[in-house]
């Protein structure tokens, strides 16, 4: 296998998936990017865009289309950009191979409670993993406005390797051995972004905006270290980073629903018309469940879950952390 990784694969052609084939599409890179619908492959193929997805953004001509697997069989490097709750799935049906795997989902399986580093060695146990995360909007990577991110690998070779692979003038991989710090903070961060948009949605004021962040990171701090990660981890771009993105900005599909919810909407009706996956609504009741196994505190977490399940409303989940007991700040 070469480290240069001269012919890779992106598995979801969702936004983030085909803006990550923007970025791996130069210096002869041969870019292949698998979509489950006919439509998109046939549009990007001849008209070099995914309209669907990615609005407004013309691609490289590099990058090729397939509605196959078994088309990506050839690849040097995998991006797996499925959904998380699909992640399994995509895996299982891709079969065992020794191609090295950077997982670019973010969530925990409602299943198994599982991160995707543990969803991929069990379906893939010989594949090489990393993880890539961080504050970054799929639109602004493909058009190559300034981003930063987190590649987390346990074997720093490989890690290297990425890096240099996926590195560009506008897009900027920092290195970590911290895969499960990672995992947690974009997991987590999806979340925590609903409550953002809640708050916004109800009018509540920068002050609570600034303060829901804040105690926000600490719920995803104390969860990453439980799971294993390193506190430091979730401090930078793939924890902090990417919660102040996603929990500021209506771009984000996650704080678009809690935007929609504190202003009445039902969740059905805010969900309407997204042709993407809306992360935080599917690992909102996985992360509760983890939280609670694991006895990590969370209740910001546990009031998200509670309302898009419909046990509360809106003004009952603010009422219910504001009226919690008095304690130091940690």
């Amino acid at each position: 296998m070469s480290a240069r990784f001269e012919r890779i694969g992106v598995i979801g052609a969702g936004a983030w998936g085909t803006a990550l084939a923007q970025v791996c599409a130069r210096d002869g890179v041969d870019v292949l990017l698998h979509a489950r619908e006919a439509e998109v492959v046939a549009e990007i193929n001849h008209s070099h865009r995914n309209t669907p997805f990615l609005p407004g953004v013309a691609l490289d001509p590099a990058i090729r289309a397939t509605g196959a697997l078994g088309d990506l069989a050839d690849r040097q490097l995998l991006l797996v950009v499925a959904p998380a709750q699909h992640v399994r799935g995509t895996l299982s049906a891709l079969g065992a191979s020794p191609t090295p795997l950077v997982l670019c989902s973010k969530g925990v399986e409602q299943s198994s409670l599982k991160l995707m580093t543990e969803v991929a060695r069990e379906t893939v146990p010989g594949a090489p993993l990393a993880v890539l995360s961080g504050p970054s909007f799929a639109a602004e990577v493909a058009r190559r406005q300034p981003t930063a991110v987190t590649l987390a690998c346990g074997d720093v070779a490989l890690g290297e390797a990425i890096v240099r692979r996926l590195a560009t003038p506008s897009f900027r991989p920092y290195l970590s051995t911290d895969m499960i710090g990672a995992e947690a903070g974009g997991a987590v961060k999806n979340v925590l972004a609903i409550a953002c948009g809640v708050v916004e949605g109800l009018d509540l004021g920068r002050s609570a905006h600034a303060a829901l962040i804040t105690r926000g990171f600490a719920e995803m701090t104390r969860l990453g270290v439980a799971l294993g990660g390193r506190a430091e981890t979730l401090a930078g771009l793939c924890g902090l980073g990417d919660l102040v993105l996603t929990c500021s900005s209506p771009q984000s599909r996650n704080m678009s629903v809690g935007l929609a919810l504190g202003r009445g909407q039902s969740l059905a009706d805010a969900l309407s018309g997204k042709l993407s996956v809306v992360e935080g609504v599917a690992s909102a009741p996985a992360v509760r469940a983890l939280a609670r196994k694991l006895g990590v505190d969370m209740p910001i977490c546990e009031a998200t879950a509670a309302l898009l399940a419909g046990e509360i409303q809106p003004r009952d989940a603010v009422s219910g952390l504001l009226s919690r007991p008095l304690r130091p700040e940690s």
